[in-house]
């Protein structure tokens, strides 16, 4: 499994400095939207010239204009960039198409979608799909079992991340009753006092 850390809602001189410390200690750094929102494709550039070892993923969150937002993303540096399930399938094909012309991935946010929504989509091979438990929901996500739930649902789906409250207990269920590609922790490692000693603890409980 590979670690992928959300860096979000500060500034960018901050997260370029967390971006230098974590590149080539996790797997994938990623830009979240908060950055692209706030910076926009300087966010993307800035960042992209720090990491060097590891991948940078843009939670761009596209929703449409899937081939402009997906062409810039990549243009910038990006490596994965994010798309909502919930758009139409014509913005999917668009990013899917963009993604492998310059072969690199789109990763699919199923927030807030249902089985029949998600079984119309899941046919993407490349694509990861992101399970992901909503920062606004007050309930707490038990990722292992909405994983288990998820495989048995859609068994076509082989490249699964999770990502929504997931702390060094929880990588531990999931390594220890499930396996899936990425996890991806934020504020868990980003608001530690010890970033680095943290991510790397987590690396090293996800081999």
């Amino acid at each position: 499994m590979k670690l992928q850390v959300a860096i979000d809602r500060i500034s960018l001189d901050k997260a370029i400095d967390i971006a230098k410390q974590l590149n080539g200690i996790v797997d994938i750094i990623e830009i979240g939207t908060s950055l692209v929102k706030d910076y926009g494709n300087k966010s993307i550039r800035a960042i992209s010239e720090v990491v060097t070892q590891s991948k940078v993923l843009v939670d761009s969150k596209t929703i449409d204009e899937g081939n402009y937002e997906f062409n810039q993303a990549f243009k910038n540096g990006a490596d994965i960039v994010t798309v909502m399930g919930a758009s139409s399938y014509e913005t999917l094909e668009a990013c899917y198409d963009v993604a492998n012309k310059y072969g690199k991935e789109m990763m699919i946010d199923l927030l807030n979608l249902e089985y029949n929504q998600i079984k119309q989509i899941e046919h993407f091979s490349k694509a990861i799909y992101l399970i992901h438990h909503s920062t606004d929901k007050k309930h707490c996500l038990d990722a292992v079992e909405k994983i288990k739930d998820f495989k048995k649902l859609h068994g076509n789906v082989n490249n699964i991340a999770v990502a929504g409250g997931i702390d060094h207990e929880t990588v531990l269920d999931i390594r220890n009753q499930t396996r899936i590609n990425i996890v991806v922790v934020g504020s868990k490692i980003i608001k530690n006092n010890n970033l680095v000693l943290e991510a790397k603890k987590i690396m090293e409980t996800l081999k």
